[in-house]
């Protein structure tokens, strides 16, 4: 069974968002099919056959949520402390060309959000970042040729 890492922050997200499917969501949607029903000819119903396909959606999500829930890795960075970069780092890097500097934590693929700073582990700078110490550089495959990075900083909150 793989482990699927994520951050404290990610587990409880991600268990709120499977609570509220099913809790919410799923009484929801029975009941617009059940509506749906009552309105007699089912073949030619639009309201049920959306009803049901937005329960086969939500019944996914459920299936995903409680999978990745069962073999989650919870990481909870505050309690991490090191001089390399492992998950859970927040780290602080400067593109060596242009100059400009960026923070990104790097978290669980379900929990990455580039706009809030939140850096997957998959993505190919995380993967450069792994094990680096402040100082040193990394070369980065983009699409537009590699680029330079040097870290400045690692902290862990």
């Amino acid at each position: 069974m793989n482990r699927v890492p994520m951050t404290l922050s990610g587990y409880e997200s991600l268990t709120n968002e499977l609570s509220e499917l099913k809790s919410v969501t799923r009484p929801e949607i029975i009941e617009a099919i059940a509506t749906a029903r009552a309105h007699g000819d089912l073949s030619e119903n639009a309201e049920y056959h959306a009803a049901r396909e937005r329960q086969s959606f939500v019944e996914g999500r459920i299936l995903d949520l409680e999978d990745k829930l069962a073999r989650a890795q919870v990481v909870d960075p505050a309690k991490l402390d090191g001089d390399t970069v492992t998950f859970g780092a927040t780290v602080t890097i400067v593109e060596e060309e242009a100059g400009t500097s960026a923070t990104y934590q790097i978290v669980g693929t379900d929990e990455a959000d580039i706009d809030k700073g939140r850096l997957p582990i998959s993505a190919p700078l995380s993967q450069s970042l792994i094990g680096k110490e402040v100082g040193d550089s990394i070369d980065v495959p983009t699409p537009q040729g590699d680029k330079a990075y040097e870290l400045k900083k690692i902290e862990w909150i």
